[in-house]
């Protein structure tokens, strides 16, 4: 801070000097006004300090029986999950290549982009307010008047044609930022521009999950198509052979009529999926903003090669205020907190200045010649004495808006540790919930094997078969949706720590090392 103090005197006393050496010497009443001005200008800021609150939530995960799958995971690790990159988490091929789509041609990520570049440039044009604005400025004044000359005869009215010609370099009204005004207002574009910035990253996140997770929705849909065809195809020759029995007077019409009932049922199921199919394609092909080509659609979740890797869960303190979203409403806070610096540099006078230099002269041949050059100089002084409140009422409305964006930031943090918690429930308990429905499938499974080798002996009628059957079936969908679910969780405590806006683990992208500074 001493360092910084001192680099802004040496600047502060190096323009005094320099307008000292520049003012006429009858302007001594205007010297001291400007020299003390001057003076101050890096001495005083409306701006309240910016002191990050604590966060509203535990210190630690929640705990309990949902959680205690993730007990090994706990503990507080260097490697975080921002800290791994996309491609190493997105082990498969095939996503990697739709990732990689996404991020060029995803429309949503094109708007947060040119949102930052929108907020640089209103940055810059905050920022050029601290400097004087040079303009030059050439011009030629012609006039006609009529004169009246007396003369012998009486008088004579005469045109006269004037010229004036000059060339000037100067600069009109700059404002000496005394109390901060301009400053504040920079810092507040500042934080906008950070704002923009962090937003920028957490649409890449959530456009980077929401890849992922159609994806793996499309693989899972497919194994319920396959599925729902393969028991299509099964209870049809069921329904042949049963219907070659009848014939032969070894079944039943009631057989008969709950087999086709079956193939029937098993028909709806194909067309459901077959268009759920259809649908995650065009979800997909949404999310990536291009045409996404066959040969990158996944098979099936059982042809995934090793989708995803396991995440190492640190503390809240280290994780949540690091995730873009919650730094996104930070900076926004910021921003609120700087615009009251503005608001309150409106109660103190303005100062500015406007000065000109150059030559002038009657004739265009003399306009450089020695003798032809003029200056002005214009110092003004603006002092607020009466607005009805005006200026009260702007600098409560800034303090109410810096609230409300604290309370803003406030429930960022607690949405992000509430989102991260919920997957951590799911993560403790979708591993049991998996073995616990591949056992169900097994038994489902022996469970048809058995009353459809009663049934072909006649020991029971069909109805115990297709209730069997329909056990399996309901048993296998589920064991797919539960199979999905415990990678889809993966995804979400992925996206919910803060990861996927680097390329590889500890290297960011290109567009994100370049889009932070301005």
């Amino acid at each position: 801070m001493n360092a910084i103090f001192m680099h802004k005197h040496i600047q502060s006393k190096r323009l005094t000097q320099a307008v000292r050496q520049s003012l006429p010497a009858g302007l001594s009443i205007v010297k001291p006004l400007l020299l003390s001005s001057l003076l101050l200008l890096s001495a005083c800021n409306m701006m309240p300090a910016y002191h990050r609150v604590d966060p509203p939530v535990t210190a630690k995960w929640p705990e309990g029986s949902a959680y205690q799958a993730n007990s090994g995971m706990m503990q507080d690790d260097a490697t975080q999950a921002m800290a791994i990159g996309w491609r190493n988490f997105f082990a498969d091929a095939r996503l990697q290549q739709l990732i990689e789509m996404a991020l060029k041609n995803n429309r949503d990520l094109r708007v947060a982009v040119l949102n930052i570049e929108k907020s640089r440039a209103q940055f810059q044009i905050e920022r050029s307010a601290l400097f004087p604005q040079v303009t030059g400025t050439v011009s030629e004044t012609a006039s006609r008047q009529l004169t009246q000359i007396p003369s012998a005869q009486g008088t004579t009215v005469q045109s006269i044609t004037s010229h004036s010609y000059s060339a000037n370099l100067g600069f009109s009204s700059y404002e000496l930022d005394i109390f901060g005004r301009i400053r504040s207002l920079k810092a507040q574009a500042l934080e906008t521009f950070l704002a923009t910035a962090e937003a920028r990253r957490s649409t890449q996140i959530s456009t980077i999950a929401e890849v992922a997770t159609d994806y793996l929705t499309l693989a899972a849909d497919k194994d319920q198509l396959k599925l729902a065809q393969d028991t299509l195809k099964s209870q049809q020759e069921t329904l042949t052979i049963t219907q070659r029995r009848y014939d032969f007077g070894q079944a039943s019409g009631v057989d008969v009529s709950q087999i086709q009932q079956s193939v029937a049922t098993a028909r709806v199921n194909v067309m459901t999926y077959t268009s759920q199919v259809a649908q995650d394609r065009n979800a997909l092909v949404l999310i990536v903003g291009a045409p996404v080509p066959s040969e990158l659609e996944p098979d099936s979740l059982a042809s995934l090669d090793k989708p995803l890797r396991d995440i190492p869960v640190g503390l809240p303190s280290s994780v949540l205020l690091q995730r873009p979203d919650v730094l996104e409403a930070e900076h926004q806070l910021k921003a609120a907190s700087a615009n009251i610096g503005a608001l309150r540099a409106a109660f103190f006078p303005t100062i500015s200045l406007t000065a000109l230099g150059g030559v002038a002269s009657t004739s265009l041949s003399s306009l450089f010649t020695h003798g032809s050059g003029t200056w002005s100089l214009v110092p003004e002084i603006s002092v607020p004495i009466f607005d009805a409140g005006k200026n009260r009422a702007n600098l409560n409305s800034a303090i109410a808006d810096r609230d409300i964006y604290l309370a803003q930031y406030e429930k960022s943090v607690q949405t992000a540790f509430s989102e991260v918690a919920n997957a951590l429930a799911q993560h403790g308990t979708l591993g049991e919930q998996l073995e616990a429905q591949q056992a169900l499938v097994a038994a489902s499974q022996q469970s048809y094997d058995l009353s459809k080798a009663r049934y072909n002996y006649g020991v029971d009628g069909y109805l115990t078969v297709l209730d069997s059957q329909r056990t399996l079936f309901t048993a296998q969908q589920d064991l797919i949706t539960t199979n999905l679910s415990k990678i889809n969780n993966l995804v979400t405590l992925y996206k919910v720590l803060g990861g996927g806006w680097q390329t590889e683990t500890g290297v960011a992208s290109a567009d994100d090392t370049g889009a932070e500074k301005p």
